[in-house]
């Protein structure tokens, strides 16, 4: 049997088993205590359909989807952290400390292949929530419930199964449309449809979603994590900005700023922490429950000194990208940067994003210096520790003290309200609407604007000068939340953005660099890696060689 088929067979008894063996993404009316009460082989298709409380299982399920918990280093599904954070890794932004024979790092590097098992992991988790979906439409109208209920969650189950194909769509183009459950021959024998077939069924199945979903502000606290009619808007806009119809994606983002139910946190760090996680600005996050269905990427992502793993390291062209305080770009030359302090006079995000050589994590101190041979975390090329001279900050409450690969509680957003004002901006732009000082008011500066940012707001309303300061706002406000390979596909700029050497931190200082680093810098950068992206040929991954060998017909 094929992944392939494995998935579209899956059914129902698969979809009781996700809620039954793990704890919900999602809190369903306290249904965790119900959830426990029964074996995985409690459901059968026949009896399963038969009450509102195994309904309830069902659509736990189907969010769920695919999300495995515990460490991983392959994605099994577009929300897991992995299937986030870890896609940084095939762009400009991050480096995989596992070195270039990365799978994550070959999407993008000029080595991409049919067996990269990145993915295929995104391939069967999505084609696995798919059959969820499926399955749970086809079903629910036969549970004997109120009919305003089955309404939400078919509307809640439609816009998971439509954001999944929105991800299939933008990374594969061509790849099957499948909205029913199918046998076993008519898995193997599947048909890809094209890109634009599955972008109208994207489009077509958001707004029908949107139309019944609550709104943000009606959903209570006991249901955080549930869709909302902001999340359908909000894919429905990442699908019109993907095919460049710029003017109704510009409809979209207005109508969710319109609806004035989402604000911009005047904390940008908290959002990121269990603190500050139900704030409005996070209209949709991977849920994750501390002891029950936790968040590992402490384990991966913590500096060797906090005992982690430091898989995640931003790339020297990201840390580089946040300017100094007063808004203006960064310059090594500049007396206001300092090789000591490289967090001083800068975007307060940085701070808040990255660990830098002598910054604090928590109550260690994170000593990253290739001079410094005694430290856990020396930048080298050998050690369980920075590749780039930077760590991750970001996501993490550095107070948190549990167990690092199953304690941790912090959520993982999907939508910001800051990725909807800056994707309004970019809609405006690009559709060739005039630039006010009131339209930059209203977006871009009230991101960067933000209490806890403060920096200078934007006048620039030339659109050739404003789309290149716009971009890099995007691509610092959402640093490592798993956006910027999208965009980088979508803009065409991964024959300028990924391509060429990578550099990390510089330490023009050190003894130890001119003999340790692979390559010498000028700026007495660490040379980290080179990519050769091929434009045309890694912009549109392949699909998975063991799908196309049970069904040539992927491969056409």
């Amino acid at each position: 049997m094929t992944n392939l088929l494995n998935t579209y067979i899956g059914r129902i008894s698969s979809t009781a088993r996700f809620a039954v063996l793990s704890m919900a993404l999602i809190t369903l009316w306290g249904c965790d205590e119900e959830l426990e009460q029964f074996p995985s082989n409690a459901f059968a298709k026949d009896n399963f359909w038969t009450s509102e409380s195994n309904a309830d299982i069902a659509l736990t399920g189907a969010y769920r989807g695919a999300i495995e918990y515990g460490t991983q280093v392959v994605p099994s599904d577009w929300w897991t952290y992995c299937g986030i954070v870890f896609m940084e890794f095939a762009t400009d932004n991050a480096y995989d400390r596992r070195g270039d024979n990365s799978t994550q790092n070959r999407l993008t590097d000029g080595t991409l292949l049919p067996n990269n098992n990145v993915i295929n992991g995104y391939w069967t988790g999505s084609y696995k929530r798919i059959a969820i979906c499926n399955d749970f439409l086809e079903n629910i109208g036969n549970v004997d419930m109120d009919q305003a209920k089955i309404d939400r969650m078919s509307a809640e189950v439609r816009f998971l199964r439509a954001a999944t194909y929105f991800y299939i769509s933008q990374f594969w183009g061509s790849a099957p449309l499948v909205t029913t459950t199918l046998t076993p021959d008519e898995a193997n024998n599947v048909d890809k449809v094209s890109k634009a077939e599955l972008v109208s069924f994207v489009i077509s199945e958001l707004q029908a979603a949107a139309a019944d979903l609550p709104s943000f502000a009606e959903l209570s606290g006991t249901e955080a994590g549930r869709a909302s009619k902001q999340a359908a808007l909000a894919f429905l806009g990442r699908m019109y900005l993907g095919e460049k119809n710029f003017v109704e994606a510009s409809k979209v983002y207005k109508e969710i700023i319109d609806m004035g139910e989402n604000i911009i946190d005047p904390d940008y760090a908290s959002l990121f922490t269990p603190a500050n996680e139900a704030s409005s600005e996070n209209i949709f996050s991977t849920q994750y429950f501390g002891g029950q269905a936790g968040n590992a990427l402490p384990q991966h992502a913590y500096p060797a000194v906090s005992s982690g793993w430091h898989i995640v390291n931003p790339l020297g062209s990201l840390a580089d990208a946040y300017g100094f305080d007063d808004g203006t770009p960064l310059s090594y030359d500049d007396p206001r940067f300092d090789y000591d302090d490289m967090g001083a006079n800068r975007d307060p995000r940085f701070r808040y994003n990255l660990l830098w050589d002598g910054s604090s994590f928590g109550d260690k101190i994170y000593d990253c210096h290739p001079d410094h041979t005694e430290s856990l975390d020396q930048l080298t090329y050998s050690k369980q520790a920075t590749r780039t001279g930077y760590g991750l900050r970001k996501f993490f409450d550095e107070s948190f003290s549990g167990n690092l690969q199953s304690d941790y509680g912090g959520n993982i957003p999907i939508v910001r309200y800051a990725e909807v004002l800056l994707s309004y901006l970019e809609a405006e732009l690009e559709a060739g609407n005039p630039i006010t000082q009131a339209l930059l008011d209203e977006t871009i500066n009230k991101v960067r604007g933000r209490a806890s940012v403060g920096l200078p707001p934007i006048t620039e309303t030339d659109p050739a000068t404003l789309r290149p300061i716009l971009r890099n706002e995007r691509r610092i406000e959402l640093a490592l939340e798993g956006q910027r390979l999208w965009d980088i596909f979508r803009w065409d700029i991964g024959d300028e953005v990924l391509v060429g050497d990578f550099w990390g931190a510089p330490f023009p200082n050190s003894t130890l660099y001119p003999t340790t680093s692979k390559k010498i810098d000028p700026q007495s950068r660490w040379y980290v890696t080179t990519k050769n992206f091929r434009a045309g040929t890694d912009d549109i991954w392949p699909i998975p060689e063991s799908e196309v060998n049970v069904n040539p017909k992927l491969g056409n």
